[in-house]
C-alpha cells in the first residue's frame, strides 16, 4: 500500500510573487500536472460537465491547454484542436488579434481544423482578464464552431475573464478560484 496521501488541488498550484512583473502573484500549475494525482483529478474535473454533453472536438489555448485539453479529448474519446500563437502552425491559418496591457497579441487556428456546426470544448489552465480565452472564442465561432463550453482549471475572478464569458453566454467551468490577482 502507498503512503501517498491524495492533496487538495489548490495545494499543489505554486504560486511565484511578483512574476512576471511587480504585484502579480503567478498561479503555476507545473506543479500541479507533475503530481500524477494531481494531473488525473485536473483532467477528470475538466471532463466531468461535459460527460453528457454532445462534444466533437476539443480545443487547448497555447501552451498549458494543450497538456490538459489533449488530456481531456483522449479521455473524451475526442480529437483535439491547437490554437496557438501567430506563425506557429504550417499551412493556411485564420488569426484573431486581441488586447494585453502592452499591446495587440494574435492567435490562430488552421483554417480547415473546425467543420461548421462542430460542437467544441475549449480547454485552458487559467483564466483572468479573459483575453486569450475571449479571442480564441471568437475564433472559434468565426470557424463555425458551436462552443460546448469553456473549462479551466483556475479562475482569477476579479479580474472579470470568467465573466465576460458568461457574458456573451457561454457556460464557463473552473475547478478553483484564487481571489486577487
Amino acid at each position: 500500500m502507498s503512503d501517498y496521501v491524495k492533496p487538495a488541488l489548490v495545494d499543489l498550484v505554486r504560486t511565484i510573487p511578483d512574476y512576471p512583473k511587480p504585484g502579480i502573484q503567478f498561479r503555476d500549475i507545473t506543479t500541479l500536472i507533475a503530481d500524477p494525482v494531481g494531473l488525473r483529478t485536473a483532467v477528470d474535473g475538466l471532463l466531468w460537465p461535459y460527460l453528457r454533453e454532445p462534444v466533437d472536438i476539443v480545443v487547448g489555448i497555447e501552451a498549458r491547454g494543450f497538456i490538459l485539453g489533449g488530456a481531456v479529448a483522449h479521455e473524451l474519446g475526442r480529437g483535439f484542436v491547437p490554437i496557438r500563437k501567430k506563425g506557429k502552425l504550417p499551412g493556411k491559418t485564420i488569426g484573431q488579434d486581441y488586447t494585453l496591457e502592452y499591446g495587440v497579441d494574435t492567435i490562430e487556428i488552421h483554417a480547415d481544423a473546425i467543420q461548421p456546426g462542430q460542437r467544441v470544448l475549449v480547454i485552458d489552465d487559467l483564466i483572468a482578464t479573459g483575453g486569450t480565452a475571449d479571442a480564441a472564442i471568437e475564433l472559434l465561432k468565426r470557424s463555425g464552431a458551436d462552443i460546448v463550453g469553456a473549462a479551466f482549471v483556475i479562475d482569477l475572478p476579479a479580474l472579470g475573464g470568467s465573466q465576460k464569458l458568461r457574458d456573451k453566454g457561454l457556460v464557463v467551468h473552473s475547478l478553483m478560484c484564487f481571489e486577487g490577482d
